[in-house]
């Protein structure tokens, strides 16, 4: 083969001959296995006694061919076998194809279990078929000698150290623009990803279990309402109409609570054109539900429950494995600490000077609270700050939320930064809210929600003066939700919960990318 051609020229070479061979890799379509990598290597004992005839297929992994026999592995996608060719076994048209097999390509084989003279688990192949060839040259790390379990380098016949090729991809950025390769090279990062699959399946258990009924509700609106952020915008041909796509599931959920469906829940992608950070994507999946005749303890029980119930599910105990503190007992209730309690504690002010925006910002700079922010590589602008729960939620995120490393509910939020949230009745500048807090990152968001709609409607007249200011992030009015409260609803408390964020905190990943299959990458051609 010419050296001019390249390698994909190669294979495309190579799949040519095997079709010569009379056998077309593509024209398969059905391959019988007796088992996984794993479950023959468990029976391994009892198949290699017996040898009975099994069958196996997967990707090839590593590859080498020593002259008359050769050595491969065969993966598929959760675990490997090796398998043993032999020329003379085989007949010269199966060992031509075996020769033929690149690493990426998936094939049969039908042989016998057997252990190595290195002491491997491996397939004795009798048979074999290829079922792909991998026209793409996977990500190939370096060549690398074999080893037997004793460390111990395996010789050819002539003496010299046998060689393998092996696989990886290292660069961050192919690795999530081309995922399947990510999958297929780095095991941590697949494990990861199942788990966040696995993760979401048990949410879902955990709530049909517990009476809750799973529901759709629109990714098109009208109103994006439910949180504060800036919608995607779209045009609808048909109605000739700016809709939006949306940032929360919230408001459609709780005008079913409205229709007496008294526990409703949705997993669901949403929508925020917002910034991209480790912990933020403009689209994500997000986890909300709804419960009539309960309030914030309630969905406080909730969330522990439901934390333990997926870490027993996923990992096989409440106490997750993975965290930078140690283990994570979700089986124990999650500490409870006031907001603003923790923000006099933790920043040097008193509860007294939380009261109103002008006595905070005048104790903020006679108590040399700015420059505590500063030693902790945080900075507080005072003059962006234009009302208390903002400036209430800014000391929260410099001086709490880093402390938070242990499962932590915050409770009691300002009622401008909560605009569904009933209000405190022991002081109606605050609302009946909490945020749950794990390794300082928020994980969850929940209410005793507002059921009174002349409350309501108050709330999003003061929300219309602030969008009218020109914050862009304040909540819309919404007359058909307001319209659904104005018929009744029962006391309800409401729950969101991102399921990046969870998967986040249960796998151990720094960033968000790593647990979202396909994150939205710029494409190479428009970089710069």
């Amino acid at each position: 083969m010419s050296e001019e051609l390249s390698l994909r020229d190669i294979r495309l070479q190579k799949l040519a001959r095997m079709r010569e061979l009379g056998h077309d890799p593509f024209a398969i379509e059905k391959f019988d296995r007796s088992g996984t990598a794993a479950q023959l290597l468990e029976r391994f004992d009892s198949l290699s006694e017996e040898k009975t005839t099994i069958s196996y297929a997967g990707r090839v992994v590593s590859y080498r061919d020593m002259g008359k026999a050769g050595f491969a592995h065969l993966s598929d996608g959760d675990g490997k076998v090796q398998v043993y060719c032999r020329k003379d076994e085989l007949g010269d048209v199966a060992w031509e194809l075996y020769q033929l097999l690149d690493i990426g390509d998936h094939v049969g084989v039908e042989g016998f279990m057997f252990l190595t003279k290195t002491g491997e688990k491996s397939i004795h192949v009798t048979k074999l078929m290829p079922l792909t060839k991998s026209l793409e040259v996977l990500p190939l790390g370096k060549v690398r000698e074999v080893k037997d379990e004793a460390g111990n380098p395996v010789l050819d016949a002539t003496g010299k150290p046998l060689t393998e090729h092996w696989y990886g991809l290292e660069d961050v950025e192919q690795r999530y623009r081309h995922r399947h390769l990510d999958l297929l090279t780095n095991q941590e990062a697949r494990k990861a990803l199942l788990d966040r699959a696995r993760i979401v399946s048990a949410v879902r258990r955990y709530f049909d279990g517990a009476g809750y009924l799973e529901v759709e509700t629109p990714l098109l609106q009208v109103v994006a309402g439910g949180a504060a952020a800036r919608p995607f915008k779209t045009h609808y041909n048909h109605y000739d109409m700016e809709v939006k796509l949306r940032i929360s599931l919230e408001l459609y959920l709780k005008r079913l609570i409205c229709g007496d469906i008294p526990a409703v829940y949705e997993v669901g992608r949403v929508f925020r054109n917002e910034g991209v950070s480790n912990r933020h994507s403009p689209e994500f999946t997000l986890l909300e539900f709804y419960e009539a005749y309960t309030d914030l303890e309630g969905m406080m029980r909730r969330v522990e429950e439901m934390f333990a119930f997926v870490t027993k599910e996923v990992y096989g105990s409440p106490i997750c494995p993975i965290g930078p503190i140690g283990p994570i007992d979700f089986s124990k209730p999650w500490r409870r600490v006031d907001l603003l309690d923790e923000i006099s504690l933790l920043s040097g002010l008193d509860r007294s000077d939380l009261s109103d925006l002008g006595k905070a910002k005048s104790a903020i700079q006679a108590k040399g609270v700015l420059d505590r922010a500063h030693e902790l590589g945080d900075h507080i602008d005072l003059a962006k700050e234009d009302n208390l729960g903002g400036l209430l939620e800014k000391l929260l995120e410099v001086f709490v939320e880093p402390t938070l490393q242990e499962p932590t509910f915050v409770v009691g939020y300002p009622i401008e930064t909560s605009p569904l949230a009933k209000k405190d009745p022991n002081n109606p500048r605050m609302t009946r809210r909490f945020e749950g807090y794990i390794l300082g990152r928020e994980i969850c968001n929940a209410f005793s929600e507002i059921n009174d709609p002349i409350d309501q409607k108050e709330r999003f007249e003061q929300q219309g003066q602030e969008l009218a200011k020109g914050d862009d992030e304040a909540h819309p009015y919404d007359h058909e939700f307001l319209y659904a409260l104005e018929c009744g609803m029962p006391p309800t408390g409401g729950c969101g919960i991102g399921m990046e964020r969870l998967a986040m905190v249960l796998t151990g990943c720094e960033h968000i990318r790593e647990i979202m299959f396909f994150p939205m990458m710029k494409p190479e051609e428009q970089k710069g």
